[in-house]
């Protein structure tokens, strides 16, 4: 986790209460390493690669044991939360969708995918943090949407570049011809940088739009869960300006938030709760 999502690992390490840390990085290490074993290959190969996961992952959750370090830290945070069962039967139900997918047509296909697969592999964490009571429950999920929406859109932007070559990004057919744009025209750099900047703020200020819509989760959430989660929208604002900012340049190299900007985000929030511990 720490390699992969160095920002979000330093504000579970450091704001996240102890108790709580082990499994939180469990969790997203879970999701990261599953993403790893589909993400292979032709898509029969990726179909065939989901089905042994899962049957490596239901034999460690039955059993309560695994071979595999990951699947054994994970069935040791399920038995510790049997809650994370029926969240971890969502997420590989989903992925599903992240192994089928090779372009999004519309926008409706888009948030189906995130819907259907990132909602619930962001749950997975988040699924721990959820408010006591039906009600701030189902208001915590829907900001955890939005967050998600916002962080996956970001994401498709970030490795725009590479998936670029590859044929298979996270923008649909739709939001491309609004700018006169194809998939084509991105891989050999056709397109004048004016579209594709103009394409690029729009997927930007969609995400800051999420981001904006997702502001609640912090106030639903527990006291001790807050400066974490004040840490995670904040370092996607920083991510989404620095997508914006980069604008066309997306195409050919890929971008993120500058370290010491996510730092201080991290230590200001540490600040705030060492001082609420301390009250």
């Amino acid at each position: 986790m720490r390699r992969f999502a160095p920002a979000e690992y330093m504000a579970a390490r450091l704001l996240l209460p102890a108790p709580l840390q082990p499994d939180v990085v469990v969790l997203v290490a879970f999701m990261h390493e599953t993403d790893d074993q589909i993400d292979r290959g032709t898509l029969p190969e990726r179909q065939e690669g989901l089905r042994r996961w899962q049957t490596l992952v239901d034999e460690a959750l039955g059993s309560g044991t695994s071979s595999h370090a990951v699947l054994q830290a994970l069935a040791r945070s399920v038995q510790r939360h049997p809650v994370l069962r029926g969240r971890v039967r969502a997420f590989l139900d989903g992925a599903a969708q992240e192994v089928a997918w090779e372009r999004f047509g519309t926008e409706a296909d888009v948030e189906q995918y995130i819907e259907g697969y990132s909602l619930p592999a962001l749950m997975l964490s988040m699924g721990l943090l959820v408010p006591d009571g039906t009600a701030a429950a189902a208001e915590f999920e829907r900001a955890c949407l939005a967050l998600i929406t916002a962080m996956q859109r970001i994401d498709f932007l970030e490795d725009l570049a590479e998936d670029v070559q590859e044929g298979r990004i996270g923008i649909s057919d739709q939001a491309l011809a609004r700018h006169g744009l194809a998939v084509q025209d991105l891989r050999a750099q056709a397109p004048g940088a004016e579209r594709v900047a103009q394409l690029v703020t729009s997927q930007a200020d969609a995400a800051a739009a999420s981001l904006k819509a997702a502001q609640p989760i912090v106030a639903l959430a527990a006291p001790a869960y807050r400066p974490f989660l004040r840490a995670v929208v904040r370092v996607q604002e920083l991510r989404e300006a620095a997508v914006r900012k980069a604008g066309a340049a997306l195409v050919v190299r890929p971008c993120g938030p500058s370290s010491v900007r996510c730092g201080v985000v991290l230590l200001r929030e540490l600040v705030w709760a060492r001082r609420r511990s301390h009250s």
